[in-house]
């Protein structure tokens, strides 16, 4: 399974973009996906997650309410703020319900994509 996450770009605050992650390979519906960023200076962290086999999505604190993620590996974002600023990756994997927020529960990586939020 390979992952491309793709629809960065440069927004100002309030604003709205849509990320998506196109996934290729003849497993890749069986995996659950997830979507991390990584702001300048900081650790890769969580941002949300889907679950495979029953849809259920799970959110950080910090884009509850704001980000949502669908089924279709997509991660609609609105209401950005400059604290949004990041390279978001997309990941799959078959992670467990304590471990979804963990880096290492995916083993499947997309290359970055960058969002920036102006103030």
């Amino acid at each position: 399974v390979q992952l491309q996450a793709y629809g960065g770009g440069l927004v100002q605050a309030g604003g709205s973009l849509r990320l998506s992650c196109a996934a290729s390979g003849r497993t890749a519906s069986s995996y659950s996906t997830a979507w991390f960023r990584q702001g300048p200076g900081k650790e890769r962290e969580f941002v949300a997650t889907m679950f495979r086999n029953n849809r259920r999505a799970y959110y950080a604190d910090s884009v509850k309410g704001r980000f949502t993620i669908s089924g279709d590996n997509a991660l609609q974002m609105n209401n950005l703020r400059p604290e949004d600023t990041s390279v978001y990756y997309c990941a799959a994997g078959r992670p467990i319900l304590s471990s979804m927020r963990e880096s290492s529960a995916y083993t499947i990586w997309g290359q970055g994509t960058l969002v920036t939020v102006s103030s």
